[in-house]
Parts: C-alpha cells; structure tokens; sequence
C-alpha cells in the first residue's frame, strides 16, 4: 500500500518513482517505435526511389527506341523521294518538251492546212462550177420549152 497513491493523502515517493519509470518506460517505447517506423519509412522511400530510377531508365531506353524508329522511318521516306525526284517531271521539264513537239508538229500542221485548204478550195470551185451549169441548163430547157411548146 505504501506504492499505491492515496487521493486523500497525495502522492507517496515510491509511488512517484514508479509512475516516472512507467512513463519512462512508455517514452522509451514510443522512441522505439517511431524510430522504427522512421527507418521503415525511410527504407520504403529508397526503395521507391530504386523503381523510379528504374523507370526513368526504361523510359530513356524506350525513348531511345522511339526516336531512332522514328529517324530510320524519315530516313527511308527521304531517300523513297530522293529516288523518285528524278523520276518526275518539273514543270520547265513539261513545258520544254511541249515547245518541242509544236516545233517538230508545225511543219506537219501547216502542211496539212495547206492541203485542206486546196481540197476544200477545189471542191468550192467544183461545186459553184457545177451550180451555174446546173442553173444554165436550167435556164436554156425553160428558154426551150417557152420557144418550142409541146
């Protein structure tokens, strides 16, 4: 009885000394305690810090990968149009050759009016030879038939 407190009495020194080593005791294990989740913390964070350098090295490595497809993809469409550059025509290339052909056609051309025109010529000429003797015989069987009645 002489460790309990007594309400009326207050505290006894034993009983003080032995509520000190209690809260000492409690203290220590708290201590204890938080120094252990600290270090549990602590380790967790490294760890994370592990998986994130890993990560960030993949993704490096996977983004690596990425630009040298993407520079072999621009590299073979470069040289696709390299190769078919010189299998276009440019513009001066079509007109140049355009001018050349009207040159090698335009005798042929001319020689053909000329040609139509002489036929068409000739057979204007026939055919206004063949009207007015059309009309001039007409005219001498209607002068013929008025002079000699039937």
């Amino acid at each position: 009885m002489a460790d309990e407190i007594d309400v009326q009495k207050g505290w006894t020194l034993h009983a003080y000394v032995a509520h000190n080593e209690a809260l000492r005791a409690a203290e220590l294990r708290f201590g204890e305690e938080r120094d252990r989740r600290y270090t549990e913390r602590d380790i967790l964070r490294e760890r994370a810090l592990q998986i994130k350098e890993t990560a960030d090295l993949a993704a490096l490595g996977l983004a690596r990968e990425i630009q040298t497809y993407k520079d072999e993809k621009a590299n073979e469409l470069r040289t696709q149009i390299e190769r078919e550059r010189g299998t276009y025509a440019t513009k001066g290339d079509l007109m140049a050759a355009t001018e050349k052909i009207e040159e090698t056609i335009k005798p042929l051309a001319q020689f053909v009016a000329a040609q139509h025109g002489r036929a068409a010529g000739g057979l204007e000429s026939r055919t206004l030879l063949f009207s007015i003797l059309g009309l001039l015989a007409g005219a001498g069987l209607l002068i013929l038939s008025r002079l000699f009645p039937s």
